[in-house]
């Protein structure tokens, strides 16, 4: 399992239309995929976070971009885009780190 972390700022006034997007593209993955775990919020410094979780890589390339006008209507919102950030994520806490 990995997560992924996105982050944009929208153009000012969009916010709503960006966020009906996040919304269809994350029903439409659920709908064809299963849910993985996603969420969306507002960061302090004003750009929007979402965090989405994926069992392997394969399986994302496979489910991203399910419903494109629901992406379109992210797209048309955005002013800027971050590079994302990938995450490992650790099953078992009680697990000795490798590689140390």
């Amino acid at each position: 399992m990995f997560a992924v972390v996105y982050r944009w700022r929208l153009q000012e006034g969009k916010e709503q239309l960006f966020v009906d997007g996040w919304h269809r593209v994350t029903a439409a993955i659920h709908s064809q995929c299963g849910s993985y775990g996603s969420r969306l919020h507002q960061a302090d410094d004003g750009t929007w976070v979402a965090y989405a979780r994926w069992p392997d890589s394969e399986t994302r390339e496979q489910c991203a971009m399910p419903d494109p006008q629901g992406a379109a209507m992210m797209t048309e919102t955005i002013a800027e885009r971050f590079p994302e950030t990938r995450l490992h994520i650790v099953d078992d806490m009680l697990a000795e780190p490798t590689g140390l």
